[in-house]
């Protein structure tokens, strides 16, 4: 499941879901508004295979990695996160659920950086074409 931080504006979720990307979005058809990070970090807990997209740069923590999701935090302006959301599932690095699994992942215009379980490394990688 991908699933979208509330603090993500419904045209940004329209347009992945025009692009046929599957998403739910907290405080819409997840969970209820208002959750604060350590409700929405024991959800994902409880979940499968889930990539959570936020703009909020608090689940930038190593200490959040956890085999049963994947944390992308976004450093990209409101009107960019759809086109930042599909660069990120597209990259070959975690282009699959079980790539993603495990991974806190820091995402800009210049590129990514991810924390994984079991790893006291980060990864850092360029994007290899720049965006549009």
């Amino acid at each position: 499941m991908n699933l979208l931080d509330e603090n993500i504006r419904v045209q940004q979720r329209r347009q992945l879901e025009s692009w046929r990307i599957a998403v739910k979005q907290v405080g819409v058809d997840f969970g209820v508004k208002g959750l604060k990070d350590p409700q929405i970090v024991v959800l994902l807990q409880g979940l499968r295979k889930t990539t959570f997209f936020t703009r909020d740069a608090d689940y930038d923590l190593q200490s959040l990695c956890h085999s049963s999701y994947c944390l992308v935090s976004m450093n990209v302006p409101q009107n960019q996160v759809a086109t930042s959301v599909l660069r990120f599932l597209r990259h070959p690095d975690f282009d699959t659920h079980a790539k993603r699994m495990g991974s806190v992942v820091r995402l800009s215009h210049h590129g990514l950086s991810a924390w994984r379980v079991g790893s006291h490394l980060r990864l850092h990688t360029l994007w290899a074409n720049p965006p549009r």
